[in-house]
């Protein structure tokens, strides 16, 4: 298969390893990846913030420049949320509601994409460590992707996962949510590392680099040991 990975613009720019082990793994499963270097944004920010027409002009190029492909890996779900999800939402009764319904039926979240499409959940992976899970919220309530990234985790070698009480539960970094209510987004990522902590991990593990990110500042800042990592960074290593 021939796979277009979509990498969102915080990947691209602080966390290139996430975008680099998701390619080690497809290739390693005999896929074809190409990437396109212009679309690294798909609008979100300006989504959240309710400028929806500035989200179309980023949007439309996304549309066009996404067309061709056979299938789309995002390695966010909450920017897989926002072109499988609110694509078709922002332009509904648009001239580009087909192409975005078009797009949105062949976007996967990089987890979902392994399990669900592939039906693949041992990539030959080992990581001694012992982890738990944070949810994202727009993989687990947009996506519904709760079960391939535990899947996953499950088959690798020598790793122990322990899930934390507040799994599901926002660690506040929510995009411009941070920028807008930073005491409230504090309080929330400190409930998030303190339930991560609870379990004795190493590393709290996700789909989401944003969410990572957030949750790393405040570890660092609390002096904690525990690490954050992407799971394409575990999976990819052997």
């Amino acid at each position: 298969m021939k796979v277009t990975l979509f990498i969102p613009c915080f990947v691209d720019l602080c966390f290139p390893r996430v975008g680099m082990s998701m390619v080690t793994i497809l290739e390693r499963l005999g896929h074809q990846v190409t990437f396109h270097e212009d679309v690294i944004c798909c609008g979100q920010p300006a989504f959240n913030s309710g400028f929806w027409e500035e989200t179309r002009v980023v949007a439309r190029k996304v549309l066009q420049r996404l067309e061709s492909s056979e299938a789309v890996v995002i390695a966010s779900g909450s920017c897989g949320a926002m072109m499988k999800v609110f694509y078709p939402e922002i332009f509904d009764h648009a001239p580009e509601a087909p192409a975005a319904r078009a797009l949105a039926a062949k976007c996967f979240e990089f987890s979902e994409f392994l399990v669900n499409r592939l039906g693949v959940t041992d990539l030959g992976a080992r990581f001694p460590a012992k982890v738990t899970f944070h949810d994202g919220c727009h993989g687990l309530r947009e996506l519904g992707a709760k079960k391939p990234a535990r899947a996953l985790l499950s088959r690798v070698k020598d790793l122990t996962l322990v899930e934390m009480k507040d799994a599901e539960t926002c660690c506040g970094f929510g995009g411009t949510f941070a920028a807008k209510f930073p005491m409230i987004s504090t309080a929330m990522g400190e409930v998030k590392c303190l339930s991560a902590e609870e379990t004795g991990a190493d590393y709290i593990v996700s789909n989401d680099s944003s969410c990572l990110m957030h949750v790393q500042g405040l570890l660092d800042r609390q002096g904690k040991k525990v690490k954050t990592i992407h799971l394409a960074e575990i999976l990819a290593s052997a």
